[in-house]
């Protein structure tokens, strides 16, 4: 909407926009950085341009900021505490059609399991989860890749998740599976969709979309894929 690109840089440990046309060696137009924005190690953020905010998870908390902070800018907005259940959360997505906040977080039931939380997109402080959808049933208990990205699709109330992964192809790669449950889902619930095998053969869930041709678009690794799904859009 506001034709820019969002980095979290847990490097930096800061949050920087660059104008959508950016190229080569280009500055920033604005930093978010320094001790009162309580960033340790950023690398998962989301935008939210009806409300002009930005949304970082990192571990065991989500931060909140607005969208045209400059310097060292405190948030506006923090989840933290046990009722959370935010531990090892790894990716976010906020949904502002529908005022949710989405964060994919470790499940206490799995090793290598995961879980989603559906949070108020308000919410602040130690709250607990309107909704949480984890569990046997849900395929979150067996993992995915942890650099995978967490989407949500506003217009349908869907959200776009690692499933388990599938058996190999021909070429002995595992093949990713994405999910999609509703926004109003809760609990030990399968998804209404699972996209991936061996004929899909997704490997990485970067996920975008194209409602117009009402593609789903997924990449990352070596491929980069759009799939016709219209019962979605």
């Amino acid at each position: 909407m506001h034709d820019e690109i969002v980095f979290a840089s847990d490097m930096a440990q800061a949050i920087l926009t660059f104008r959508g046309g950016a190229d080569g060696e280009e500055p920033p137009l604005r930093i978010i950085q320094g001790p009162r924005t309580q960033l340790e190690g950023p690398d998962r953020a989301d935008v939210d341009p009806v409300h002009n905010e930005y949304y970082v998870v990192e571990d065991e908390h989500v931060l909140v900021y607005p969208r045209m902070g400059v310097g060292d800018v405190a948030p506006l907005r923090v989840i933290r505490g046990p009722d959370t259940l935010l531990q090892g959360a790894s990716a976010i997505a906020v949904d502002p059609v529908n005022n949710l906040i989405i964060v994919r977080a470790a499940s206490p039931l799995a090793r290598r399991g995961s879980q989603l939380l559906i949070f108020n997109r308000t919410d602040n402080g130690n709250v607990k989860p309107r909704a949480v959808i984890g569990g046997p049933k849900t395929g979150l208990m067996e993992g995915s890749a942890s650099n995978s990205q967490l989407r949500v699709y506003p217009a349908k109330g869907l959200i776009f998740a690692p499933y388990k992964r599938s058996e190999m192809d021909e070429n002995g790669d595992l093949n990713d599976v994405l999910a999609i449950w509703s926004i109003h889902d809760d609990g030990d619930v399968p998804p209404i969709w699972a996209l991936g095998g061996p004929k899909a053969k997704i490997h990485g869930l970067r996920v975008a979309f194209n409602p117009k041709a009402k593609e789903v678009v997924v990449g990352g690794g070596r491929t980069l894929k759009a799939f016709y799904l219209p019962e979605i859009f």
